[in-house]
C-alpha cells in the first residue's frame, strides 16, 4: 500500500538536504538579521523600562510633594481655625464688654432719672410744703396776730435782713 523508497529516493530526504544547504548559504546572514532584530527589541525593551522608570520616579517625587502639600494645606487650614476660634472667642469677649458697658451705661441712665426725678418729687413736696406752711402761717397771723404786734414784728423782720443776708453775699 504505501511505496518504499530508499534513502536518496525519498524526499524527505532531499528536503533535509535542502534545508541544510540552504543554512549553510543563508545561515549566517539569517543569525545576523534575527540577532539585529533581537538586539533591537531589546534596546527597545531597555529604553522602555528606562522611561518606566523615569516616570515612577517623577511620579513618586510628584507623590511626596502632594503629600507635603497636603499637609502644608492641613497646617494652614488648622492655622485659620485657630485664628477664627480666637478671633470669635475676642469677639465675644468684646460683645460681652460691650453688652456689660451698655448695661452699666443704661443703669446708670436709670439711676440719673431715678435721681432726677425724685430731686423734681422733693422740690415739688417742698413748694406744696411752702405753700401750705405759707397759708397756715397766714391764717394763724390773721387769727392770732393784731395790726400792732403785725407792725412791731416788721419792723424786727426788716432791721434782721442785712445780718441774715450777709452770709448769702459772702458765699
Amino acid at each position: 500500500m504505501g511505496h518504499e523508497y530508499g534513502f536518496w529516493d525519498n524526499p524527505k530526504t532531499w528536503v533535509g538536504v535542502a534545508f541544510f544547504i540552504f543554512f549553510i548559504l543563508f545561515g549566517s546572514k539569517l543569525w545576523e538579521a534575527v540577532t539585529h532584530l533581537l538586539d533591537k527589541r531589546a534596546q527597545q525593551v531597555r529604553a522602555e523600562l528606562a522611561e518606566a522608570q523615569k516616570l515612577r520616579t517623577e511620579a513618586e517625587a510628584l507623590l511626596a510633594d502632594a503629600k507635603a502639600r497636603r499637609e502644608q494645606a492641613m497646617a494652614d487650614a488648622k492655622g485659620l481655625m485657630e485664628g477664627a476660634r480666637h478671633q470669635a472667642a475676642q469677639l465675644a469677649a468684646a460683645a460681652a464688654a460691650d453688652a456689660e458697658a451698655s448695661a452699666a451705661r443704661r443703669e446708670r441712665m436709670a439711676v440719673e432719672r431715678i435721681s432726677a426725678a425724685e430731686k423734681a418729687a422733693v422740690d415739688d413736696v417742698r413748694m406744696i410744703a411752702a405753700e401750705v406752711a405759707a397759708t397756715a402761717a397766714e391764717r394763724v397771723i390773721r387769727e392770732t396776730l393784731s395790726a400792732e404786734s403785725g407792725a412791731v414784728l416788721v419792723d424786727r423782720a426788716i432791721a434782721s435782713l442785712p445780718t441774715a443776708l450777709a452770709p448769702r453775699r459772702a458765699a
